[in-house]
């Protein structure tokens, strides 16, 4: 069986951390890998704090949905991964800025995440 899936590329979108693509097209879906809160441009944590790598991962993730020619707006279910279960609150905050209104599905889980990483945001998404 032949696979029936694209990986859109886009000259902002980060580079992955690993042998994965940013971004699987299925049909009208999109799957997101996990987008840190690492700069593209400097490969670089966007910062040691929480804020500064939260507001980057959810920047990657605008930035990888808008090279798959979709949006924030057509994200249906995330999942924000935390390596700090205090950050809570704050990833409420951004979420709310980042999806002002239909907010799409969210689970939350902590984990421990590599490379000092401090939050990693996947989703699916309407294309």
């Amino acid at each position: 069986m032949t696979a029936k899936h694209e990986t859109p590329t886009g000259p902002d979108m980060p580079k992955p951390l690993g042998p994965y693509s940013q971004v699987v097209k299925a049909g009208n879906l999109l799957f997101v890998s996990g987008q840190s809160g690492i700069d593209p441009a400097t490969g670089q944590l966007a910062g040691p704090s929480f804020g500064a790598q939260a507001r980057q991962a959810f920047n990657n993730l605008s930035t990888v949905l808008r090279a798959a020619g979709s949006g924030m707006d057509a994200v249906v279910k995330t999942t924000v991964f935390l390596a700090d279960a205090s950050e809570f609150a704050a990833v409420n905050t951004l979420y709310a800025e980042f999806f002002p209104s239909l907010p799409p599905a969210r689970s939350t889980p902590v984990v421990a995440l590599p490379r000092n990483l401090l939050i990693s945001i996947e989703c699916i998404a309407l294309v």
